[in-house]
């Protein structure tokens, strides 16, 4: 398995200051990299979520499409589209931005076609678009305000090329809401309910459908239409996605993903079957590498392991066909991420289940307040963080500190935040704009809204930027720190190893944090006399004496050493 975007590599420092207990030289590092520099695993991913839509703006002539507003009716931009686009996210790949981030993964809203109308918001505050991608109308379209199917390509394939994977949210538990736009455009509404999803679709409290159940695979969640994912016969092609492809026979090819096109068909499949083979014709077209699925409790547990399974093939089958292009030669199997509300760090039967990883709601909380954990537990909590996630390999998590279901870490302690948790064992996400300080936007009485702010690149807190640009290239550089063992070594100033050895390969790294100007470090636990090692922080080299070394910390008190050899 292969890492291939490198942030601050050695290359970058061809001469760095040794410092040691016997005074100061000069030591030439050209040419040496840590010793998992190219490696990668899912179990300790560094994932960027961007809402794709208040990300950055590619394309202006997009921002409109489906007749959408940018301010909509009450003078709100709360839930409008804001125009950020997949060419945004490319112009930044291009830039450089991700990989000198560490970013292993961008973990992207849905790009396919969403509803094209807007519902009313909290108390009708606000007209409430889809632009968070969690309102599906058809799975085989991109939707045009995220771009077109080639400025797809371009952006897997510039990810790729910096040996970052794209992982795409994706919905199976429900479509879109009935919207005024989409009733008009497609025909269906008062009197003509029948020409809308249809009764072996979905569930809805529309006329001549099943309401909703009480359980949650049965239940309309925040009234949305619930798919049938428990029937497993042909139930026929939805009567608005008929309605809608037949409007679209010719001039939508720049939108239609070439592998889904045969695939706009009565193909004789239940309504999971249908979106399985939907979802993964963006695989076999792209080469997308993961789905983060939402919703997940919410469907039944075999069809995640079905869309498991055919992702898997999918996957194969793409790398096979496009043998030549990057991320073609990578051998890492399909990842699934589960969206599980209120999930720990636990083993259950989602990994059983077709699931790599979840998403853990523990490290956060669900206080809006703050974090529901302090840095005074932060060796307990990496204790059995490693224990649980790294003992047992056939489960993981991925964590955070702000996301947009629940809350914005606080903005002014931004720097302790993103320490905890970019030094967290288990894979890691870091929530569009945390990294940059983007502050909470205008949710009106729906808190959530505001968590999804558009990002700030005209205000950037660069003291931010810089230090989780340090720290968390420092964990791309070494799988220990995610994937390895934890092992406390000092309390005062805190001190940690975390050492990883598994098929052939060795990587260790001890942490300070709370150190104070220059310090020593008995390092002899983990490094052996004459190694070359490295303060990532700092960026300052030392070959290990007497067991020890010697650097300086700024005023944040981190020290983040590892080890360099020869590449």
């Amino acid at each position: 398995m292969r890492r291939l975007g490198m942030a601050l590599t050695s290359a970058m420092m061809t001469v760095l200051l040794l410092s040691s207990c016997t005074g100061s030289t000069r030591i030439d590092t050209e040419g040496m990299v840590t010793t998992s520099e190219d490696s990668f695993t899912w179990d300790d991913a560094t994932v960027y979520f961007a809402i794709t839509d208040r990300f950055l703006n590619g394309d202006e002539s997009n921002d409109s499409s489906y007749g959408r507003q940018s301010v909509d009716e009450k003078g709100k931009t709360i839930a409008t589209f804001h125009g950020g686009d997949v060419k945004g996210l490319t112009k930044k790949l291009e830039e450089g931005y991700f990989r000198d981030l560490g970013v292993d993964a961008i973990w992207i809203t849905a790009p396919y076609e969403q509803i094209h109308g807007f519902v009313k918001g909290t108390n009708d505050e606000f007209q409430h678009y889809p632009f968070h991608g969690y309102y599906a109308l058809d799975w085989t379209m991109m939707d045009k305000n995220m771009g077109t199917v080639a400025e797809f390509r371009t952006f897997v394939d510039t990810a790729h090329s910096q040996g970052i994977r794209i992982v795409m949210d994706v919905v199976m538990n429900h479509v879109g809401y009935s919207t005024e736009t989409d009733m008009e455009e497609f025909g269906f509404g008062d009197g003509a309910w029948d020409r809308w999803w249809g009764s072996s679709w979905v569930r809805s409290d529309k006329e001549g459908y099943e309401n909703g159940g009480s359980d949650d695979i049965t239940m309309t969640l925040a009234g949305l239409p619930d798919i049938r994912t428990e029937v497993k016969d042909d139930a026929g092609l939805p009567p608005v996605l008929l309605t809608k492809w037949a409007k679209e026979a010719e001039g939508y090819d720049e939108w239609i993903v070439p592998e889904a096109k045969g695939l706009r068909a009565d193909i004789g499949l239940s309504p999971a079957g249908y979106i399985t083979e939907w979802l993964t014709a963006w695989i076999r077209e792209f080469g997308i590498d993961g789905f983060r699925i939402d919703t997940a409790k919410h469907v039944e547990l075999g069809r995640w392991t079905e869309l498991s399974k055919k992702a898997d093939e999918a996957l194969e089958a793409w790398r096979a066909k496009n043998s030549g292009k990057p991320g073609a030669k990578w051998d890492d199997s399909f990842w699934m991420n589960g969206e599980v509300w209120g999930h720990g760090v636990v083993r259950d039967r989602y990994f059983d289940g077709g699931f790599d990883s979840v998403i853990n709601f523990t490290f956060q909380g669900e206080k809006k307040n703050g974090p529901a954990y302090d840095m005074d537990t932060m060796d307990s909590v990496f204790t059995n963080y490693a224990d649980a996630l790294n003992e047992d390999t056939s489960f993981n998590v991925l964590s955070y500190i702000s996301q947009h279901d629940t809350f914005l870490y606080d903005r002014r302690k931004l720097i302790e935040g993103s320490t905890y948790l970019m030094l967290l064992p288990g894979a890691v996400m870091i929530f569009y704009g945390d990294e940059t300080a983007r502050p909470m936007g205008d949710g009106g009485s729906d808190y959530t809204q505001g968590t999804r702010s558009g990002m700030n690149w005209d205000a950037i807190d660069q003291e931010v930027l810089q230090h989780y640009r340090k720290i968390a290239a420092f964990r791309h550089r070494n799988i220990s720190v995610g994937a390895g063992d934890h092992k406390m070594l000092k309390e005062e100033p805190y001190t940690f190893s975390r050492t990883y050895a598994k098929d052939g390969l060795d990587n260790r790294v001890i942490v300070v944090i709370g150190a104070e100007g220059k310090t020593t470090i008995d390092v002899s636990s983990v490094f052996a006399d004459g190694d070359t090692v490295r303060d990532a922080y700092s960026m300052e080299a030392a070959v290990v004496r007497k067991g020890k070394v010697t650097f300086t910390s700024d005023d944040k008190g981190i020290i983040l050493i590892e080890k360099l050899v020869k590449k």
